[in-house]
């Protein structure tokens, strides 16, 4: 999975391609709890491509969006938001593989 390097970043992806967002932290144990599945839910939804963002290291980002709580996923294709699954809750991997199944 890439990580966001810049704010410039993410508005450059977001606008052009299918991409997915995961806001998450380090420190968070339900971030860590989805870690080992993510490469499985990333090979199995390969039109898009999966970003890393830092919620610590962008949370004016997160603010700006609405993200209060991680791990959570938005979705973008071409400049138009797709979907988002955001709130606070562990999330599995079925949950995140509807929220993507679903984005078509």
């Amino acid at each position: 999975m890439k990580k966001l390097e810049s704010v410039e970043q993410f508005e450059t992806m977001k606008q052009s391609g299918k991409h997915v967002f995961m806001f998450s932290a380090d420190w968070c144990p339900d971030c860590r709890f989805i870690d080992p599945i993510l490469p499985e839910v990333e090979a199995k939804f390969s039109e898009f491509t999966f970003v890393y963002v830092d919620r610590d290291e962008y949370i004016d980002l997160c603010i700006q969006l609405d993200i209060f709580g991680i791990p959570s996923f938005l979705a973008y294709q071409d400049g138009e938001e797709l979907g988002r699954f955001v709130n606070k809750d562990r999330k599995t991997q079925e949950q995140i593989e509807q929220f993507i199944g679903g984005l078509a």
